[in-house]
Formats: C-alpha cells, structure tokens, sequence
C-alpha cells in the first residue's frame, strides 16, 4: 500500500472535566516555539469578541428594519384609508375596508413585538458572552482595567450596567428605559392601532360612537399593558437564567 495513503493517527482528544464543559489545555504539535500560550487565548479572545459584536449588530439592524417596516405598514394604511374616504361614503361599508386594513397592521405590530423581544434576548447573551471576554483580556493584561468603561463582571447587575445607569432593580427606571427604547415606542405604537382597531371594528357592527370610543381606549390600554407586561417577565426570565462564571466581588462597587 502506498505510504502516503496509509490512515494517518487521530489527533488526541483533549478530555473534559466531570461537568462536561471544561477542556484541558493541549500542546498543539504545529504551534510555532515562539508562540506563548498567553498570546494564543488572546487571538481566541478578541476574534470571540468580534463575532459577538457582528451578531450584536446584525440583531440591532433586523429590529430597527422590523420596527420600520411596522411604522412604513401603519403610515400606508391611513394614507390608504383617508384616500378611500374621499371616494367613498363612511359607512358599514368603508368601515368593514377599515377594520380589515387595521387588523392587518394589528398582525405586523404583533410578529414585529414577538421579533424585537427574540432580539433583546439575543443581545442580552451576547452583551454577558462579552463581559466575560473582557474578563479575560484583564486576566491576561491586568494593567489594563483603568481603560474599560464595559462590564468585566458576568453577573446580572454588571451586565445591566451596560444599557443603562439607572438601578436594574427599580420598577420605576425599568418602566422609564423600556419606554425609551425602540420596543417600548413598538409597544406604544402597536396600542394605538389596536384602539383604533377596536373602535372601529365597533362602529362596524353598528354600535354607537361613544361606545365604540370607550371599547377603543380599554382596547388600547389593555395592549399596552400587556405589552409592557410580557416585555417584562421575559426580561425577568432571562435574567435569571443568565449563568454568572465571573460575579462582580462582594463590595466592590467599580466595574
């Protein structure tokens, strides 16, 4: 048999330790003699590191694209309706048109939320992978924490620190960044147009104005506060099942 197509030897396998996540280090055969160990988990470190913004920012560009095509669907359908008005009298009829087309935006608002939420999460993992990594490059480069304005701790209060300043605690200062961010104005939004929805989805089936203005306002605080509501226990559920490998130190009050 020829010799150059005899089966090469496997590798060895680097072992795990008894929770299954660990890995021993393993001398590379082919690593070059010069080539320290320190430098070698840094290399790893900062193309993690990268990997992780890239995937932040494609996150952050499908949610803004999301949230725009929602507005663009929402902008369409008044300009639609209010050019349908004039050719039409405002009756059952144009009525029925109207309940449809808000429906419609309804749907979008509502697959948009569930996206944006999806996308909060995801950025939420990332955001602790990162501040794990920069623990690393302090582990490796001590000298340099004076520098990091980021998180370097991985428990949930360190990682919060990194969308806002406020207390993560406070009911009050999440109710006030939630509103603040694109999911919050998407919540906000979304209630108007399911009001309106009900409203008129009300005057279709023929019941008086005031009644349909009363159903419009309960439709559209009670979306609201389901929004808020959902956003909030998921943001709960995923902070406690965030893993801390590298907690801030008891009383340290710096990152």
């Amino acid at each position: 048999m020829d010799e150059g197509l005899s089966p090469r030897p496997e590798p060895p396998r680097r072992p795990i330790d008894s929770a299954g996540e660990r890995f021993t280090p393993l001398e590379h055969p082919g690593l070059d003699s010069g080539t320290s160990r320190e430098g070698l988990v840094m290399q790893v470190l900062a193309t993690e590191h990268f990997s992780l913004l890239t995937h932040r920012s494609l996150a952050y560009n499908e949610a803004f694209t999301r949230v725009g095509m929602f507005l663009t669907f929402v902008s369409m359908s008044f300009v639609a309706l209010a050019l349908l008005s004039t050719a039409m009298d405002i009756e059952r009829s144009f009525l029925v048109i109207a309940a449809i087309v808000l429906g419609f935006d309804v749907v979008i608002g509502a697959t948009t939320a569930i996206r944006i939420g999806n996308a909060n999460t995801e950025d939420l993992h990332a955001v602790q992978a990162m501040a794990r990594i920069r623990h690393g490059y302090l582990e490796l480069a001590p000298e340099a924490q004076p520098y990091f304005t980021a998180p370097v701790y991985d428990d949930v209060t360190s990682v919060l620190k990194a969308y806002t300043s406020a207390d993560p605690s406070s009911m009050r200062s999440n109710l006030i960044y939630g509103l603040s961010t694109s999911g919050g104005m998407l919540g906000f939004v979304l209630a108007l147009v399911s009001g309106a929805f009900g409203a008129v989805a009300m005057l279709a089936v023929g019941a008086p104005g005031d009644v349909a203005f009363l159903v419009g306002v309960i439709v559209a605080i009670g979306t609201f506060v389901a929004s808020y509501r959902a956003g909030y226990q998921r943001a709960r559920r995923n902070q406690a099942s965030m893993v801390a490998h590298f907690p801030r130190p008891t009383g340290r009050v710096d990152d």
